[in-house]
Order: structure tokens, then C-alpha cells, then sequence
């Protein structure tokens, strides 16, 4: 999942000032019934190592850009196509996550896909974004490749 168009850069203060109120006590914004801390919030932290799948590193990278944790977006992203930063859109807001569907990017495998709906709201306008993900393992981690945007 990567958002990538150029736009104004927003200063840090700026940014920081309209990331989602996420806590650890918070329903996780991956969808998944448990709590950001223990959910994808385990992840960013780096405190639980990486996500063991690729469907987990991609709902964790989800959460990531909900809260805009830069870090951890470039950490989990593939050297060969890693953007130098991450730029935020600070009018976007992600408003939900729905997995359809999955191939490999298990603990038996060294490549995965994962084929999700991130739906949005930017402007005051809904909208989705629909996206077929490649995931490998990079250094024994699951790493974002990249992605096929679909209609």
C-alpha cells in the first residue's frame, strides 16, 4: 500500500497534529478483534520481533498508516523499492480494512500476496483503494514489495 503522489510537504508539528488518536487500549484499526497494543501496535513497537505473515506485516502496515508510523512502514518495505519517506496526506484518512484474499506469505514460504480494500475518506469524500500486494522475506522478515492498484 503506497501513496506515493507528490504534494506539499507537511511540516512534522503539522502532521503530527492530525494523526488519529490511537492507543494501545483502542480497537485496532486492522480490523482484527483485539487491541491496537496487542495487535498491529506489538509490530510498530518491534517489541514482538516482525509479523510472522504476510497477511499480518500488510494489516500491521495498515495500522501503520493510520498512524502514521513512518518508521515502521520503511522498515517493513523491500530495499529494492523502499521510498526515502513516506509522504502523508494530511486530508486522508483511513477508515477501514477488508482482506480478500490470500496466496503463500506463510511461515513455509518465501513469497506471499495479499489482495485487500482499504477504504478512505479524503475531503469528506468516501472512497477505496483496492490493491494486490507482494510481500518476500527479506533477512528472514516479511517485507512490503509492492502492488498492483485494480479497479
Amino acid at each position: 500500500m503506497s501513496r506515493r503522489k507528490t504534494r506539499p510537504r507537511t511540516s512534522p508539528a503539522a502532521a503530527a497534529a492530525t494523526v488519529p488518536a490511537v492507543t494501545a487500549d483502542s480497537p485496532c484499526p486492522c480490523g482484527l478483534d483485539a487491541e491496537y497494543g496487542v495487535c498491529c501496535g506489538r509490530f510498530h513497537g518491534g517489541a514482538a520481533g516482525t509479523a510472522p505473515t504476510a497477511e499480518l506485516l500488510m494489516r500491521s502496515r495498515y495500522s501503520a498508516f493510520v498512524v502514521r508510523d513512518e518508521a515502521y512502514l520503511l522498515r517493513t518495505w523491500a530495499p529494492e523499492t523502499r521510498p526515502r519517506e513516506v509522504d502523508f496526506d494530511p486530508a486522508l484518512r483511513w477508515t477501514g480494512l477488508e482482506i480478500q484474499g490470500t496466496t503463500d506469505g506463510t511461515a513455509f514460504h518465501q513469497h506471499g500476496t495479499v489482495t485487500f480494500t482499504a477504504s478512505y475518506a479524503h475531503g469528506g469524500k468516501a472512497g477505496a483503494l483496492h490493491e494486490r500486494s507482494r510481500f518476500a522475506r527479506d533477512e528472514g522478515a516479511w517485507v512490503y514489495v509492492d502492488g498492483d492498484v485494480t479497479e
